[in-house]
């Protein structure tokens, strides 16, 4: 039987908030080259349609992590297990991920970067979940959309690893 999925955010709207997002960045940007660090798997469908609008010159790497825990929160032990091809020296960072809630695995993430000389280092994500926070520290510069807090598939999320491939938000109704 197949999930019954109600659309909370559709692809017009998604597609209007990222060319704006995609602006304010090439904007804050202008005049110097952003490297794009995708957080995979969630994060490709975003990134790839985010760098698509850029005005700047961009370079990019991916990257992907894992935290371990139960299906419900994080136990804020991460574990990379695919790593950057480049290095991160004298680079304007800017993270790309599909969906921040608790930020564990974010804040650790950022520190591990940190450590590799960039000169800056942003955060971008598509959907944030300001409730789920647990590390208020994470701070994020470029949000398109907060949503609340349900489980949504979509633009790269995924429930069981299906319906990354669907071009809205949507929220899984079981």
């Amino acid at each position: 039987m197949a999930d019954k999925i109600r659309v909370l955010l559709s692809e017009e709207e998604v597609n209007n908030r990222i060319n704006e997002i995609a602006a304010q960045i090439s904007s804050d940007y202008a005049g110097r080259e952003i490297h794009l660090i995708c957080i995979l798997k969630g994060g490709v469908f975003f990134t790839c349609e985010l760098a698509k609008r850029l005005t700047v010159p961009v370079s990019m790497d991916f990257m992907s992590v894992a935290s371990y825990g139960d299906d419900t929160k994080s136990s804020g032990i991460v574990r990379i297990v695919k790593d950057l091809d480049e290095p991160l020296v004298g680079k304007e960072v800017l993270i790309v991920e599909d969906i921040i809630d608790s930020g564990r695995t974010l804040s650790y993430l950022i520190e591990v970067l940190k450590q590799r000389g960039p000169k800056d280092i942003c955060l971008c994500t598509l959907l944030d979940k300001p409730e789920r926070r647990v590390n208020k520290q994470v701070r994020v510069d470029y949000t398109c959309f907060t949503i609340p807090d349900e489980f949504v598939v979509g633009y790269g999320l995924d429930y069981a690893q299906k319906y990354r491939n669907l071009p809205y938000i949507g929220v899984v109704e079981l």
